[in-house]
């Protein structure tokens, strides 16, 4: 298949945020506004800070690393400004700076969506995390090795896992 024979996408559908589109016989999904997230790999005092919520798609809570979407409250954003500034607010902790490890996408077949791995460095406590009101978040300091066996244990509690957690499986 040769991406520049197809068409350009048609709009099939629009809402607040998601965005269905077809372009030639595929279907795919993406945000308004292309906008993209960044997600952020922190470690304080040898353990990584991954956070759990409820997610509506897979109809569960969720542990997945501290994430957030570019440019949807600042046009003028960046990958590192927001992965900094969801770091306080989802978890309570910050950084003095953080490191592009590049852009990727979660389901290339399905989502036009890509996100920015950044690692976070200097990372410090500064309050308690949680998101804001519109959110319930809960914060886990997981020792990279004991990160399977956790993940095992939430999976038998129900929870989801995102994808980008399997860096830390070691397959």
């Amino acid at each position: 298949m040769n991406l520049n024979d197809l068409p350009s996408p048609e709009l099939m559908c629009e809402g607040k945020f998601v965005r269905l589109l077809r372009r030639g016989k595929w279907e795919y999904a993406s945000r308004t506004r292309n906008i993209n997230a960044v997600v952020v790999i922190a470690e304080y005092e040898g353990k990584i800070i991954l956070v759990d919520q409820p997610r509506v798609g897979p109809d569960c809570r969720c542990v997945e690393l501290p994430a957030g979407l570019v440019g949807d409250e600042d046009p003028d954003a960046t990958p590192e400004t927001t992965a900094i500034k969801e770091l306080e607010e989802e978890t309570g902790f910050t950084a003095e700076r953080v490191e592009l490890l590049g852009d990727f996408y979660a389901s290339p077949g399905m989502l036009a969506e890509s996100f920015t791995l950044v690692r976070a460095y200097g990372v410090r406590k500064i309050g308690e995390g949680g998101g804001d009101e519109n959110e319930d978040i809960k914060v886990h300091l997981v020792a990279r090795p004991d990160i399977p066996n956790f993940l095992k244990e939430k999976r038998a509690e129900g929870f989801g896992v995102d994808v980008k957690l399997l860096i830390f499986l070691g397959f």
